[in-house]
């Protein structure tokens, strides 16, 4: 979405791919392989963000979301959160494309032995609050949706920013033995 504003032209991006899941014991199972385009009327003032804090709020916007629910709120991992940080640093490097690659490779480094796993990323350009706009974005797919609600107790959140003002993060779901 581009828009004008009083200091020239600003643009706002979101972009989502479908929600990854994948059973310690199963093959996997993809929800969709096409990005998702979200827009917004909202257009970012600064560039400039501290990814932990951006962490944090997908966390308490996650768990928010899952107590209105009834669901189990989800712990927060810091083993989970390095391999989602990483994912979404190569990402926001352009090591690796905006995608769920090497999704089992990441849950298989964690130390934690685990029954069933998933995996939510966004990317968004432009937001005041970029976390907000992506649990917006997630809330609203149904791949992701199911993430969210899903049957895990563990999660991690990693969220990496670029140069060019793309943030990119990274959520894994851990259902652990």
């Amino acid at each position: 979405m581009i828009r004008q504003t009083a200091f020239g032209i600003a643009m706002s991006t979101i972009v989502l791919v479908s929600g990854f899941t994948s059973s310690h014991n199963s093959s996997k199972n993809l929800i969709s392989k096409q990005p998702i385009p979200i827009s917004s009327n909202r257009v970012a003032t600064s560039t400039s963000f501290k990814t932990s804090e951006l962490e944090k709020s997908v966390f308490e916007q996650i768990n928010q979301y899952r107590a209105a629910r009834r669901l189990p709120k989800l712990n927060l991992d810091a083993k989970i959160s390095k391999q989602a940080r990483i994912h979404s640093q190569n990402m926001a490097r352009g090591k690796v494309p905006f995608s769920h690659k090497g999704f089992e490779k990441r849950v298989n480094i964690i130390p934690i032995r685990y029954q069933s796993a998933a995996e939510n990323v966004a990317f968004n350009q432009g937001y005041d609050n970029p976390a907000a706009e992506a649990v917006r974005g997630w809330i609203k797919s149904p791949g992701h949706l199911v993430n969210l609600k899903g049957n895990y107790n563990l999660t991690g959140i990693g969220v990496a920013t670029n140069q060019d003002g793309e943030v990119y993060l990274t959520q894994i779901f851990i259902r652990s033995r």
